[in-house]
């Protein structure tokens, strides 16, 4: 098992930017090649893929949503991945995960399937 801390949410305004970072832990960290991911999670809906990263950083996904304006990242020597977020919108307003449940196509996995944050909450305002 690996161990998740997310951190870099707040409050900013639409077509503002924030960057969230991951860092890994444990027995079993980020160098032993894991594929990561961030999902979201909006008031009274359903958690939510958001982007997928392969474990050397070279292949990345993103749902629709997001693509162009977020960017998925990350540095294995620093035991941690990224998420910046640029042309932010209301509706990209929830808490973020960052996790390990992710497959080889970097699609999601079922939540039991890997290790899990806690999250980090992001509000934007119109």
């Amino acid at each position: 098992q690996v161990r998740l801390v997310e951190s870099g949410g707040g409050l900013v305004q639409a077509g503002g930017s924030l960057r969230l970072s991951c860092a890994a832990s444990g027995r079993t960290g980020m160098s032993m090649m894991y594929r990561m991911g961030w999902f979201r999670q909006a008031p009274g809906k359903e958690r939510e893929f958001v982007a997928g990263i392969s474990w050397n950083g070279d292949i990345t996904y993103y749902e629709d949503s997001v693509k162009g304006r977020f960017t998925i990242s990350r540095d294995n020597a620093k035991n941690t991945v990224y998420l910046q977020m640029n042309s932010l919108k209301p509706e990209d307003t929830g808490v973020y995960y960052c996790s390990t449940a992710v497959d080889v196509r970097l699609r999601p996995r079922p939540p039991d399937f890997g290790s899990w944050g806690q999250g980090t909450q992001v509000t934007v305002s119109s």
